[in-house]
């Protein structure tokens, strides 16, 4: 099967609706008070659910964690619904999370509206994580200028750097989390966002009395084009981390260094056993390939500029000297980097896709 992810957030959204109708699906709409889309549309977290209300175990399924990313996991999550699915056994509820940060969805960000990154977000503020390194770096991750020029000597400097400090710490430095840069990469904020709150409120409701839990987050932009690897947030030795590999195998976790996601402060699925304390949690992040590194942060940092320069403004530059506007270009990249719109990578990650969920629904209703 073969089609295309959808064009925006809008048509992404109307296709997971429809899907949740034709399934029957019990949906509930949660429209962010706070902000709107690009033509002033209504944003919101959307919730389909499949089982009873008293299901003792319950499979949640979220996209959209980091908005652009949402486009992969709503059409995943759309084809589940209307395609042949496994049927829902006895005792089981499969509960769709749709665009949890519907702003960075709609918008073609990977962050907010105030440039947060919502996997950064669930941290202690009265006592951040300190990443002092990430200053020396942010001149040249965030330059004042975003021309082909600047571009350029600021990337050189930064591969300078790599090769300084070595990859796997650049990359922790960079894309752990950092709390002191508002116009940067990875920021996490200074307080709880709309998207982080609307999840702790709700995640009691998600679930209901259910004593067993299972938690696929979707992702895209680190790894292989069209590979799925699962990602666990604790240590391998941890409870989450031993269940995972039982029900999947082949678990990798960002604390111990063999996954393609460096360890992160402030990820929400760090925070599983806080959201449901009563339940056996088993969650993963499942992560797929797109581009290359290198690639992917020009686009971060390409929207991190986008941000500054928009709120110093106080609206969206202007054509430059080459007569182009920025910021269709760099959501352009953005969404290059995270939503490959090349059918064939949509056809690519949907095997792997329906394979974690039905091992997920074995377990659960085993």
């Amino acid at each position: 099967m073969t089609d295309r992810l959808a064009p925006d957030y809008t048509e992404a959204r109307r296709r997971f609706l429809a899907a949740a109708e034709v399934a029957g699906a019990a949906v509930t709409s949660h429209p962010n008070p706070e902000a709107v889309g690009p033509d002033g549309e209504q944003l919101a977290v959307d919730v389909a659910r499949i089982g009873p209300a008293d299901a003792r175990s319950v499979l949640v399924v979220v996209s959209g964690t980091h908005g652009v990313e949402g486009f992969a996991g709503s059409a995943l999550q759309t084809r589940w619904l209307t395609g042949p699915t496994v049927e829902v056994r006895p005792g089981l509820a499969l509960v769709f999370v749709h665009a949890l940060n519907p702003y960075g969805f709609a918008w073609v960000k990977r962050t907010n509206e105030d440039n947060v990154d919502l996997n950064r977000n669930f941290v202690d503020f009265a006592d951040p994580p300190a990443n002092p390194d990430y200053a020396e770096l942010a001149p040249l991750l965030v330059p004042d200028r975003w021309d082909e020029a600047t571009r350029q000597t600021s990337t050189e400097a930064l591969l300078a750097e790599a090769g300084r400090r070595g990859f796997d710490e650049t990359q922790r430095i960079i894309s752990g989390g950092q709390y002191d840069h508002q116009v940067g990469v990875f920021y996490g904020g200074t307080a709880p966002v709309w998207s982080h709150r609307w999840l702790r409120d709700h995640a009691p409701g998600l679930v209901g009395p259910a004593g067993r839990v299972g938690v696929i987050d979707l992702h895209t932009g680190l790894g292989p084009w069209g590979h799925g690897e699962l990602i666990v947030t604790p240590g391998r030795d941890h409870p989450i981390a031993e269940r995972a590999r039982r029900w999947w195998g082949d678990v990798r976790s960002m604390v111990d260094g063999d996954s393609v996601s460096a360890e992160l402060s402030g990820d929400w699925l760090n925070v599983v056993e806080e959201l449901w304390p009563a339940a056996e949690v088993t969650a993963v992040c499942l992560e797929y390939g797109t581009v290359d590194e290198v690639s992917v942060l020009q686009a971060l940092r390409g929207e991190a500029w986008l941000f500054g320069e928009s709120r110093r403004l106080g609206h969206e530059p202007g054509p430059g000297d080459d007569g182009e506007a920025p910021g269709p270009a760099i959501r352009a990249q953005v969404r290059a980097a995270f939503a490959d719109d090349d059918p064939a990578w949509l056809d690519a990650i949907r095997p792997r896709f329906d394979e974690v969920m039905v091992a997920a629904i074995d377990q659960l209703a085993g």
